[in-house]
């Protein structure tokens, strides 16, 4: 991976966090639970939220930055139930820094499992039925179809799929 920096994004970051989401909204509308026009609704403080999503005690928020200062890519993951494994989220890797040889997703999701390596022994996520790109990727670093499904929140005549990978716990 060459010229991108991985770092947490903070409440300062909020206007990059607005501008990514709203980016990856309208590459990949499916892949999210959120609509563009409900992402233009929220104000300066649901983004400083978001931000600090990246220092918090339940989750962690990560940001590929290139060497020219755009945010190309994010990951993060949170706990929602402390008996469950933590969740995968807001998966997002710009057009211009997407495939293997250019390694953004996977070194996002290193760090990503990294943390996650240090609270628990399994990282869960879920993926649209249509996403066969973020599938075949998540399949590729070693995850696994847990078998249970769930309706598509936005479009309850679709399904997520569940996956999930054991981690080595630090």
């Amino acid at each position: 991976m060459k010229d991108v920096t991985i770092r947490p994004t903070t409440a300062d970051d909020w206007q990059q966090v607005r501008d990514l989401r709203l980016e990856m909204l309208r590459d990949t509308p499916e892949a999210y639970v959120e609509t563009v026009d409900a992402a233009l609704q929220h104000n300066e403080a649901e983004w400083r939220m978001r931000g600090e999503r990246g220092t918090s005690d339940t989750g962690t928020a990560l940001v590929a930055i290139d060497h020219t200062g755009r945010w190309v890519g994010t990951m993060r993951a949170s706990f929602f139930d402390p008996a469950e494994p933590p969740m995968l989220l807001g998966v997002y890797v710009a057009p211009s820094h997407r495939g293997r040889g250019a390694g953004v997703a996977d070194a996002l999701l290193d760090q990503i499992e990294d943390w996650a390596a240090q609270h628990a022994d399994e990282l869960k996520l879920s993926v649209h039925e249509n996403n066969d790109r973020a599938r075949a990727f998540y399949e590729r670093r070693g995850y696994t179809l847990t078998g249970h499904t769930e309706p598509y929140p936005l479009d309850v005549t679709q399904r997520e799929f569940e996956m999930s990978r054991k981690l080595t716990r630090h």
